[in-house]
């Protein structure tokens, strides 16, 4: 290919469109050095992925090679979809304010402008949708361009789009999302799985909106610019990722949401006083 090969992968459910596209991407992705390697670091693995979750609230729905345990996945779900780290924003008035330059929550929720008040663009999306499911313009995006060109942590997740066809005459709703940079191999289950999520509560709040009608949820499509696994994680990658494939079943590689349900569940309390505590300025 002349350039960054372009990838697809695909899956049933969010742990086999993931673990396929991992495969496809070490298999024909291109080699590129990144702004954050280390002196002797091999150069990345890299490519432009589109990534299809057929049906995303299948099981087995959890890649059991998640980065983290189960309770750090509800943790970023809850900071995606319920905003528990919006506290954390840094004040833009404030020089001394070290804190985090956003949130995905606190972008989609809400969106500031200089001269306009914040908009919840999830809520907007939602409506529009109740109103004209097969409106192209149902969207909601992360990137500033006034502050983000020049950050130093700038937002990976770009947009959100959603639209709504029926099938079987029943609504569903699909999404398209965005990312410029993902980190294939420590990031993106996580982040597949948490806006998969985010999905179903848009899905429910069109609902909502429709009042008599469930909308159910389509497919999930996940594109990103630079779908990456970083040079320093390819021999781990090798060992564990790849060593599994060849050792264990699908089966075995994978875990059902439902099965592990009450843990991350369990684990919410903790996971809130967590964040409640990690509200003080630096």
């Amino acid at each position: 290919m002349n350039g960054i090969p372009v990838l697809h992968a695909e899956g049933d459910s969010i742990a086999r469109a993931w673990e396929n596209s991992l495969v496809a991407l070490f298999e024909s992705g291109c080699d590129l050095p990144t702004e954050y390697d280390r002196p002797g670091d091999p150069p990345s693995k890299d490519a432009t992925m589109i990534l299809t979750v057929r049906d995303p609230l299948s099981e087995p729905m959890i890649h059991r090679d998640l980065p983290g345990g189960f309770e750090d996945l509800e943790e970023y779900v809850l900071e995606v979809c319920d905003g528990i780290k919006d506290h954390l924003v840094r004040d833009p008035n404030d020089g001394g304010d070290t804190r985090w330059e956003y949130t995905y929550h606190e972008r989609l929720f809400r969106y500031a402008a200089p001269t306009l008040a914040p908009v919840d663009q999830i809520e907007s999306l939602a409506f529009q949708l109740a109103n004209r499911p097969h409106t192209r313009r149902a969207q909601a995006v992360t990137w500033k361009v006034w502050d983000d060109a020049a950050c130093y942590d700038p937002p990976c997740l770009q947009s959100v789009w959603c639209r709504i066809t029926r099938e079987r005459d029943r609504p569903v709703l699909s999404m398209n999302v965005r990312f410029r940079s993902n980190d294939a191999y420590k990031a993106a289950f996580m982040n597949v799985f948490a806006l998969v999520r985010l999905q179903k509560r848009i899905a429910e709040r069109v609902s909502e909106h429709l009042r008599g009608e469930t909308v159910g949820v389509g497919r999930y499509c996940h594109v990103a610019d630079s779908y990456h696994i970083y040079g320093k994680d390819l021999a781990e990658f090798r060992a564990r990722f790849l060593g599994a494939l060849e050792k264990r079943t699908f089966e075995e590689r994978t875990v059902r949401y439902e099965d592990v349900r009450p843990i991350m569940d369990g684990a919410r309390r903790a996971i809130l006083q967590k964040a409640k505590n990690m509200g003080r300025k630096r």
